[in-house]
C-alpha cells in the first residue's frame, strides 16, 4: 500500500469552540492508482491534503506512506519523508524567480542529497519528457501558466517520490492546458507505477482519474 490512512481526525481550537475540519475519515491509494478528492469549499480537502503529504499531523489516526508509520517521527524524519517519498504539486506553481527552470528541479535533488550527473540527466530527461527542454535556462517569468505547472510536475517527480499530491493543479489554467496538466500527471502515475491524489474543482478532467472521492463536512462519502 502505497498511501494509508486510517480513521483521520483534525481538530483546532478556535476560543471556546472545538472545530473538527476532518472527521474520521479513512483512504487507501495503491500504486498505479490515481484519485481526485471533491468537495465544496471549507469541506477539508486541503487539511486532507495536507495530512496526506506529511505537512501536517492529524488530532487522531495513523498514517503510512511507502511502508513508513508517520506517528512519532521526529520533524527531522517527516521533511525527509516528504522530499523521498512525496511530490507536491499546487494550485499555483511556487517556482522561485531567481532561478533557471533546470537549477528548480536540480535544487530539489540537492536537498535530498543527491548532486551529480544523475541527477542532472535525471532532470534533463523529465523536462524532455514534458515538453521543456528548449526552456531550461529560461526564468519563470518567461513562461505561460501551463508552462510553469509542468515545471512543477517536473519538480514534483525529480526525486521519484512514492506518491503525487496535486492541489487544484488546474486552478490557473484554461480547460485545455488544464486537462493537459493533469493528463500528464495520469500518465506519469500508469507509466511508473506511482500513487496520486489530486484535489480539484474541475470537474472536466475527472474523466483522467481512477476514482472519485466526495468529502463534505470533514467525512469522506
Amino acid at each position: 500500500m502505497t498511501l494509508s490512512m486510517k480513521n483521520i481526525s483534525k481538530s483546532y481550537q478556535d476560543g471556546d469552540q472545538i472545530v473538527e475540519v476532518l472527521k474520521n475519515v479513512s483512504l487507501e491509494v495503491v500504486q498505479g492508482e490515481f484519485v481526485a478528492i471533491v468537495g465544496p469549499s471549507g469541506s477539508g480537502k486541503s487539511t486532507f491534503l495536507s495530512i496526506a503529504g506529511a505537512l501536517l499531523s492529524p488530532t487522531t489516526g495513523e498514517i503510512e506512506i511507502g511502508g513508513t508509520e508517520l506517528s512519532g517521527l521526529s520533524g527531522k524524519a517527516l521533511t525527509k519523508i516528504r522530499l523521498d517519498k512525496v511530490g507536491f504539486i499546487f494550485q499555483g506553481a511556487n517556482l522561485i524567480p531567481y532561478l533557471h527552470i533546470r537549477d528548480q528541479l536540480l535544487l530539489i535533488a540537492e536537498l535530498a542529497g543527491n548532486r551529480g550527473g544523475q541527477a542532472r540527466q535525471k532532470a534533463d530527461r523529465l523536462l524532455k519528457e514534458l515538453g521543456l527542454n528548449s526552456r531550461a535556462r529560461n526564468y519563470p517569468e518567461s513562461l505561460s501558466g501551463g508552462e510553469k505547472q509542468r515545471v512543477a510536475i517536473a519538480r514534483a517527480l525529480m526525486n521519484n517520490p512514492d506518491i503525487i499530491l496535486a492541489d487544484e493543479p488546474t486552478a490557473s489554467l484554461d480547460a485545455s492546458r488544464g486537462h493537459k496538466v493533469v493528463q500528464m500527471i495520469a500518465e506519469e502515475v500508469k507509466r511508473n507505477n506511482k500513487a496520486a491524489i489530486m484535489v480539484t474543482h474541475d470537474e472536466r478532467v475527472l474523466d483522467l482519474v481512477d476514482r472519485v472521492v466526495r468529502i463534505e463536512d470533514g467525512y469522506l462519502k
